[in-house]
């Protein structure tokens, strides 16, 4: 029988099934912070979990496992503390490998993600498990929300540390629904034009990889077509993935020598399910963040395939995405990595990136699930353009 104790602060929580609790604990300063408005008072990210069994009995991944279907069956109490805190971090338990970590992410009760239009290379590990981001050790990822380039994200995601560097390659954690508080307070006519225009997201996918640890348009949009096919059954197949997006006209693409450009018309800004909460749901500092350091000859910035204009086609002000930054540095925590940590984050109101780190590059290995929810992010506006949908079956 799973129950829960959970009063105004994080320390009052417990999380119980069978003979295993999930406590809280404190991280160190500049792992953990309380959150600003509008989440609830005394409300942490990330919220920080360790399994205890009474007498101090050693921990088996399956009672682990239990436990969590056993909660999640009860109301979905980890996917609330998820829709509160933004993430949260397990500690302390047995997860050595892809294979433990899967059967650890899929006991959450999710559908698993199906990425379409795949930007990044994420070679399949055991099920629904890849590496998380195989990019140079030196490239800074700045904080983002998962997949916002594109109509279809997960709504969970899940990190697992199988390997961490001594110095760097943190997980940086923000909430996006703070961003959005303090954007609408401090550049409030940036937020109305965002909610009024959307953006407009070109990605160029071609039939080489870009960058080191990028994706090719056929690990994109290619799953159907086979070595054999023409070029015009290619291109086909590839339209064919394209429109299980269910964009229609706010999705247009275009097919260039070497690939093909899709163009997007999104909202930047979501709400949270059940709370209606306005979440600003973007990579729009990253995108800034990144740029800048292209700008500054950074040889090791990270290519930029995506590019970033309001919904009428007009570029943005580098004043407006500087601001996002600015924001966005004061609200967030670097999260340490130990051996066997797991992260899991609500991808709708929650951002993540990854920091360098020094030494090699084998020394930082951080494994990804990505998952869906029940429901897709609601509008913030009134065009159609403004509520993305669930991507069809295919």
């Amino acid at each position: 029988m799973a129950t829960l104790t959970d009063t105004s602060g994080s320390h009052s929580l417990q999380l119980q099934a069978n003979d295993l609790t999930f406590e809280p604990f404190d991280l160190p300063e500049g792992n953990q912070r309380l959150l600003g408005d509008p989440h609830p008072k005394g409300t942490v990210i990330p919220l920080a979990l360790k399994p205890v069994i009474p007498g101090g009995s050693e921990i088996d991944l399956n009672t682990a496992i239990e436990t969590i279907e056993s909660l999640q069956t009860r109301g979905g109490i980890l996917t609330e503390k998820l829709a509160r805190h933004g993430a949260l971090l397990f500690r302390g338990l047995p997860i050595n490998n892809a294979d433990d970590f899967s059967k650890f992410a899929h006991a959450f009760g999710y559908k698993p993600h199906e990425i379409i239009g795949i930007v990044v290379d994420r070679p399949v590990l055991a099920p629904n498990i890849a590496p998380a981001n195989e990019a140079p050790k030196e490239v800074l990822i700045y904080n983002h929300n998962e997949s916002p380039q594109v109509p279809h994200a997960p709504e969970y995601i899940f990190f697992y540390s199988h390997k961490a560097p001594q110095s760097g390659g943190e997980t940086p954690i923000s909430s996006s629904l703070e961003l959005f508080n303090r954007a609408q307070k401090e550049i409030p006519e940036f937020i109305s034009e965002l909610a009024e225009k959307g953006i407009l997201s070109r990605v160029t996918y071609k039939f080489d990889k870009q960058y080191a640890g990028g994706s090719t348009l056929r690990q994109a949009f290619g799953k159907e077509i086979r070595d054999d096919d023409d070029e015009e059954t290619r291109k086909k197949k590839v339209e064919a993935q394209i429109a299980r997006y269910g964009r229609g006209k706010y999705t247009t693409w275009e097919w260039i020598e070497d690939g093909i450009i899709l163009t997007h018309r999104l909202p930047a800004i979501r709400t949270q399910p059940k709370t209606n909460l306005p979440t600003l749901f973007t990579g729009l500092a990253a995108y800034y963040k990144n740029t800048q350091a292209k700008l500054a000859d950074d040889s090791s910035a990270r290519k930029n395939v995506t590019s970033q204009l309001f919904g009428d086609g007009t570029p943005i002000p580098e004043k407006y995405l500087a601001h996002l930054a600015k924001i966005t540095d004061e609200i967030r925590v670097l999260h340490k990595w130990q051996k066997g940590d797991v992260l899991v984050f609500d991808n709708i109101i929650a951002q993540h990136g990854r920091q360098p780190w020094q030494g090699e590059q084998s020394d930082r290995v951080v494994l990804a699930s990505l998952f869906d929810g029940e429901s897709v992010p609601g509008a913030y506006g009134f065009g159609d353009w403004a509520q993305v949908v669930q991507a069809l079956d295919g």
